[in-house]
């Protein structure tokens, strides 16, 4: 969406709906604000194990949201290590046997690296818009911030997460935090964003913390040292040809 579209989106939430905007304008607001043609990243993921923690780094280029590239800098045993999503369909490549991976089926839900995150969570790729189904539960602070809290409900069937709850802060439109649930209700994951910091018209986090509440452990922190949006990549990013280069 383009920059004027977001802040008319924004500003057409602040005016037209007041203090108390429809629950489908606050999530196009949250989508256009997190959304973008097309970005590159330098980020860091601290995996939390039981007796140790290690750092693992990766360039990422994203198109929209059905197409994703990333290759793993560091550590040296993970680097050169690269993840393709095109659409419904997501390949690994591991240097030392030389073999691309197709991941699909339960192994979506298999951790990404040993973190909070599994493949699932690269796989979504409907806007909350378009997803879910929201209401307005509250209203509290949260780190300073005044935030809606949203319950969300499942449009569709083959979400990896039927119930989502969110903390929105009122005046960048931007999630908090954010609990992810079964269709049972039982709490699958947690999300906490913060560091947010204006990239040209929009906010964007710059630390987020993923935990996986089925597990023990102090979560993955995800740490984006540098982002950039709506840039022109090589159109060769997204092959399979790029996974052996």
């Amino acid at each position: 969406m383009k920059i004027l579209s977001v802040i008319c989106l924004i500003l057409s939430c602040e005016f037209l709906f007041g203090a108390n905007p429809e629950p489908s304008a606050i999530l196009k607001a949250i989508d256009a604000n997190m959304n973008s043609s097309s970005s590159k990243s330098v980020t860091r993921l601290v995996i939390n194990g039981r007796r140790s923690s290690r750092t693992v780094g990766s360039i990422n280029y994203a198109q929209g949201n059905s197409r994703f590239y990333t290759e793993y800098t560091a550590p040296p045993r993970d680097k050169g290590t690269k993840m393709l999503k095109l659409g419904k369909d997501l390949w690994i490549y591991e240097p030392e046997s030389d073999r691309s991976i197709k991941i699909s089926g339960n192994m979506l839900k298999q951790s990404v690296m040993g973190s909070d995150l599994s493949y699932e969570d690269f796989m979504e790729e409907t806007k909350l818009v378009d997803a879910y189904s929201a209401r307005i539960s509250g209203e509290t602070e949260l780190d300073g911030r005044q935030c809606w809290v949203l319950d969300l409900t499942a449009k569709q069937s083959n979400l990896a997460y039927f119930k989502r709850k969110l903390w929105v802060d009122k005046e960048r439109y931007v999630v908090l935090k954010e609990f992810l649930y079964a269709k049972s209700g039982k709490l699958l994951k947690s999300i906490t964003a913060s560091d947010f910091r204006k990239t040209g018209n929009r906010w964007y986090p710059h630390y987020i913390l993923f935990k996986d509440e089925l597990k023990e452990g102090k979560g993955t922190q995800y740490y984006i040292d540098s982002i950039q949006f709506d840039i022109v990549l090589p159109a060769n990013l997204f092959t399979k040809g790029v996974l052996k280069k």
